[in-house]
């Protein structure tokens, strides 16, 4: 008999269980995809892109190779997390506005800096660029470990030997699972300037190198697209601590022409606006132009190119330039903060670093580097010594090697004589030959040497080129044990590396670092008047001259829900069935032509037309002076004071609602004197507005209908008492003033129709 399937079944507690593999994603996630390793800077798909491009044979000094080939090997070797991901990084890596040293030259088309995407990874070609080699120079010397890739039939190395900090030159972004990280890139020459002060401080055995020394020599971030950082007092901090905000400004120059016209000219950038940044800041410029907010900007000209940024704001002749160059830092992206947050996997966690730890951290690595390369020289250089010291005994003792070999009957044979003296089965031409023979002691390297020995070894001047060649080599072994033993005579190489890493790849200073007072800038009072705002049915809206409205008053009506007269300097505010109130400026609504559609409302406020429906909408004006009804679907009534709605906020909470319910009607009670609630069951119950309190919008109210189980108020109209108020009910006409008066929280009539 078969077992019962549930002796199989074993309890486990989902939530130990959840929690074990949730920490074992996020470690996953934040050690072998999103941080970079302090050590060499890189993300694990950087590290392997560069790496498959060494294998590759894919360096500066050979042919562009297409990038979909560089993507597959990296791919289907070491990174199986799709192409797109491994093509984006390899792009990031060779756009020089996105990285300040390319690590990857990129040929064919690899976007702009305005935000195009490159070019399909077919149509594109890369190769290593030169700095590249100094990141992966020596990996071949066991300067790194290696572990297996994902399917373990290859090896891949877990950091590469980096000469220099690469985490600081060329920065980093990465969100991880419940941390993230964004690292500004620097100057490669202040950095390695940097990093040989720490050097020199510990050869001198000088006190700790403080952040204060380091800083005389870093002045601060060094972005690819220049600019200005403009808060200068606050690094100190930033480094100290690896967190803080970055104030990053363009670079703005004022041209002057002639006839007494001014240009307003954008050469840099903030680092933060790159991408789709550069046309969301043309549209903000052009929508301050439209609402009125700057009349000095007659033209806006984007001239940027391969050589770099040019936007060109063309100015009025009596344009103030200084309060107009202010608005554009206070209005748009033209200043902008970069949140810096140096989070890095350090020793196998990740761990915020100040400036000073990441360079201790790759001065330690450079020195392992450096020991573990110079240790790999000096047993290769051993390994030659005993074998040229080997082949140089055997030539003083040639003949005898020669009678050895004819006497002997196989390789092995002669092979146990040279290393061990066994003479035993091999012919000598006499005893004395023999009893020399058993006094030779070469090791199993030497006797390989001399049975692999070509003749043409044994010429004279081969002997002397084999005697300094040991020389050679015994000098190679002094340098590196000096080095090897010798903390001194270490640092002076890397130090010599560094510089003429410094020399060769060094470039000046990009970005301006100063403190800059905050923008002020003074708004131009609007020129008050009044306005037309229109509304359709869909939320599109605009407004209008009042003239315009005049010559088509009745279309007007017809096509819009909304129409009123309003100031151009009111606010326009939308009540929601969420209780939500939304207020938009009129001066930001488009002036427009009466025939155009206008702006969606969800685009000029934070109404959501997916997750609410409008109810009421009016001028603030008319509001402050009137006093709103709300009634919701439970039937819940208040009166509300507009006064409260003159807030500050875009959006605040109009009513407060209970559990499921929303609000089905907003309005102005001021001239009605009667309510009349209908439910969704067919009931109506008429009374006076008298009977509903006045309350504060936070009040949820009072009970205006008592509704059966599940019943639910679906319409409220207000009536004044001397006019007919007439609605459809059942395909037929009802006049609501026939509902029978009566007092409020009553049940109502259900008519007969």
């Amino acid at each position: 008999m078969e077992d019962n399937i549930f002796d199989k079944v074993h309890e486990v507690d989902m939530k130990k269980t959840m929690e074990e593999f949730y920490i074992d994603y996020a470690m996953s996630v934040i050690a072998s995809r999103a941080l970079p390793d302090v050590r060499d800077g890189l993300k694990p798909v950087q590290r392997r892109i560069l790496y498959s491009m060494i294998e590759l044979n894919n360096g500066p000094d050979k042919p562009h190779r297409k990038c979909a080939r560089i993507v597959g090997d990296t791919m289907g070797k070491y990174h199986p997390h799709g192409d797109s991901s491994i093509y984006g990084a390899l792009v990031n890596m060779a756009q020089d506005w996105s990285t300040r040293y390319i690590l990857v030259d990129g040929h064919g088309n690899f976007g702009s800096v305005d935000g195009d995407g490159a070019a399909a990874m077919r149509y594109t070609e890369a190769r290593l660029s030169k700095i590249s080699m100094e990141m992966t120079a020596d990996i071949n010397k066991d300067t790194v470990d290696f572990a297996p890739n994902f399917d373990e039939t290859e090896k891949e190395p877990t950091v590469l030997p980096s000469r220099f900090p690469n985490l600081l030159v060329n920065g980093t972004s990465g969100i991880a699972v419940g941390m993230a990280t964004n690292i500004p890139p620097h100057n490669l020459r202040e950095v390695i300037g940097a990093v040989v002060k720490i050097i020199d401080d510990q050869i001198e055995d000088k006190d700790e190198t403080t952040i204060e020394e380091i800083m005389e020599i870093i002045k601060g971030p060094d972005f690819p697209t220049g600019g200005l950082v403009v808060n200068k007092d606050d690094l100190l901090k930033i480094y100290e601590t690896g967190t803080g905000k970055l104030r990053v400004r363009g670079k703005v120059e004022t041209v002057k022409l002639k006839g007494g016209r001014q240009q307003l000219v954008i050469t840099e950038i903030p680092y933060t606006m790159i991408g789709a940044n550069i046309g969301k800041f043309l549209n903000d410029i052009a929508s301050l132009v439209e609402s009125k907010k700057t009349t000095d900007i007659v033209d806006i000209s984007n001239q940027s190119s391969k050589e770099g940024i040019r936007i060109v704001l063309d100015l009025k002749r009596d344009a103030d330039v200084e309060n107009l160059t202010n608005m554009l830092y206070k209005k748009t992206k033209l200043e902008d903060t970069f949140g810096v947050n140096m989070l890095a996997v350090a020793d196998g966690r990740p761990e915020t670093l100040s400036l000073k730890q990441v360079i201790e951290h790759h001065v330690d690595f450079v020195f392992d580097v450096t020991t573990r390369k110079y240790t790999t020289l000096l047993n290769k250089e051993q390994e030659k010594k005993e074998i040229q010291e080997g082949l140089i005994k055997a030539c003083d003792v040639i003949d005898l090697i020669i009678e050895i070999l004819r006497g002997s009957k196989s390789r092995e044979q002669v092979k146990k004589c040279l290393v061990e003296g066994n003479t035993e089965g091999i012919k000598f031409k006499s005893r004395s030959s023999e009893k020399a023979a058993k006094t030779l002691q070469f090791t199993e390297r030497q006797a390989t040497a001399i049975l692999e020995m070509r003749l043409y070894k044994l010429i004279g001047l081969e002997m002397e080129a084999l005697q300094a060649e040991y020389g050679e080599t015994m000098k190679n072994i002094a340098l590196y044990e000096d080095i090897l033993n010798n903390y001194d005579s270490m640092a002076a190489v890397i130090m010599k590396d560094l510089d003429q890493i410094k020399k060769e790849y060094g470039s000046r200073r990009r970005t301006v670092i100063e403190n800059a007072e905050e923008a002020v800038y003074e708004e131009k009072k609007m020129e008050e008047m009044e306005v037309t705002f229109l509304m359709d049915r869909f939320g599109y809206m605009g407004v209008i001259d009042k003239s315009a409205y005049e010559r088509n008053k009745d279309a007007a009506t017809a096509e819009n829900k909304y129409v009123f007269h309003c100031m151009n300097t009111d606010k326009i505010c939308i009540f929601t069935d969420k209780g939500k109130m939304h207020s938009v400026k009129v001066a930001d609504i488009p002036l427009v032509r009466f025939r155009d559609k206008g702006t969606p409302a969800d685009n000029l406020s934070n109404y959501n037309s997916t997750e609410e429906q409008m109810l009421y909408v009016a001028p603030l004006a008319e509001i402050r002076q009137s006093t709103l009804l709300f009634v919701t679907a439970s039937s819940m009534c208040k009166l509300v004071s507009g006064a409260e709605f003159e807030v500050a906020k875009r959006t605040i909470v109009s009513t407060k609602l209970g559990d499921e319910d929303s609000l089905i009607f907003v309005g102005s009670a001021d001239e009605m004197e009667q309510i009349v609630l209908q439910s969704e069951g067919g009931y109506f119950l008429r009374f006076q507005k008298q009977d509903v309190s006045s309350m504060k919008k936070t009040s949820i109210g009072v009970r205006g209908m008592k509704l059966a189980e599940g019943d639910r108020v679906s319409h409220a109209y207000m009536l004044e008492t001397r006019q007919e108020y007439t609605i459809e009910y059942h395909d037929k006409p009802y006049i609501l003033n026939k509902v029978k008066l009566s007092r409020r929280d009553t049940k109502g009539i259900k008519p007969r129709i």
